[in-house]
């Protein structure tokens, strides 16, 4: 599956969790979806607890943040 095909699996849509980039046909942001990912859970664990959800549905979240922040300037709070 190309770069497109997984963007294609997410939404923005202003009436749909006040505008927030979701996985298309849920209500399930994507940054919701990277949180889990960042605390540890599996993409197993992911897609056994929401039915319907496809790994491809995981893949595309990476993909959209990935884009994002390669058009954004972001720098973590710290010193090195």
């Amino acid at each position: 599956m190309n770069d497109e095909q997984l963007l294609e699996r997410i939404a923005v849509n202003p009436d749909v969790m006040a505008g927030k980039p979701v996985i298309r046909g849920t209500r399930l942001s994507v940054d919701y979806i990277l949180k889990l990912l960042a605390h540890g859970a599996t993409e197993e664990e992911i897609l056994d607890e929401y039915e319907g959800l496809e790994r491809e549905d995981i893949r595309a979240c990476l993909l959209f943040e990935a884009k994002a922040l390669s058009d954004a300037s972001f720098m973590p709070v710290g010193t090195a």
